[in-house]
């Protein structure tokens, strides 16, 4: 889907074992990565200062991605000094990066409000897309298992849909990328619908089942038109549960989500679809944020 990423790791989430299975990226289609570290500023003395030795270290590890890389996907380290919501702002006017790929763990949504993380930084900074996977899960696969991901990291997007501002304009951004991408990266894609609160009445009921059908339809047209394998599905029942459901069941790559991180009042008094699923999915997660 995607043919430039930048991978972001602080070496405790398990990304920088990617490293090791560049060829592996490119067969998902990819034709540059990025890996990049921020080492923090040393504070013990007076005035801060770079930590130049962890910055070496910090090259040399990552620079075994340069080893292995075929001809056909170019491959760049940057190690830079500071906190990552100042430093990768900059990799990103760098390079022409059209993805962010980064980890963060589990969380509950008040630790996430409270504690942050990179990734929650990131979709109020910038304007790519960013892939979330658990370390919990990267840490643990073994190197074939690893290989295999790096192949299908976008491969069979689960896309939950509903008609709202949020869900059209992930759907304009998935085929904005998926019209310009490798056709290797996103062959398919599904359409969830999840009708909550359905009703007591079984009229009412069906009525809101057959409208989530044909919009489903509607928007399963408009992906096709550009290539793509698009099957669907309606459920009722809980979003969270359901959509979870749903990627387990289809065998999903990543689940792809929208929401605009710009209204933090909202966030706090309404917490959506998009921040459960940030807190407490365990698939990979593809986030969109509209631009700033």
């Amino acid at each position: 889907m995607f043919r430039n990423c930048l991978i972001c790791t602080d070496f405790t989430d398990g990304l920088h074992r990617l490293v090791n299975f560049v060829p592996d990226l490119a067969k998902g289609g990819l034709q540059q990565v990025v890996f990049f570290h921020s080492v923090p500023l040393w504070e013990e003395g007076e005035v801060p200062r770079i930590d130049e030795e962890k910055v070496q270290a910090a090259k040399e590890s990552l620079s075994v991605a340069t080893e292995n890389a075929p001809a056909d996907i170019e491959v760049k380290i940057e190690v830079l000094s500071g906190k990552p919501s100042d430093t990768i702002p900059r990799i990103l006017k760098k390079y022409p990066i059209e993805v962010i790929l980064t980890g963060t763990p589990i969380r509950s949504l008040l630790q996430e409000k409270f504690l942050g993380s990179t990734s929650s930084t990131l979709a109020r900074q910038t304007e790519q897309p960013i892939t979330i996977i658990r370390p919990q899960l990267i840490t643990t696969y073994t190197r074939e298992e690893l290989a295999l991901r790096c192949q299908h990291l976008w491969r069979y997007l689960l896309i939950p849909y509903n008609d709202g501002k949020a869900a059209r304009y992930l759907i304009e951004r998935i085929k904005k990328y998926a019209s310009d991408c490798p056709e290797i990266s996103l062959p398919k894609c599904m359409l969830i619908w999840v009708v909550d609160e359905p009703g007591r009445r079984a009229v009412l009921k069906e009525n809101r089942l057959q409208q989530a059908r044909e919009k489903l339809e509607s928007t399963k047209a408009e992906l096709e038109q550009i290539g793509l394998e698009v099957n669907l599905e309606v459920r009722e029942g809980n979003p969270l549960q359901e959509i979870l459901s749903a990627a387990l069941t289809y065998d999903i790559s990543a689940i792809a989500i929208a929401d605009d991180y710009r209204n933090k009042l909202l966030e706090w008094t309404a917490p959506s679809l998009t921040s459960d699923l940030f807190c407490r999915s365990w698939f990979p997660l593809l986030l969109f944020s509209p631009k700033k």
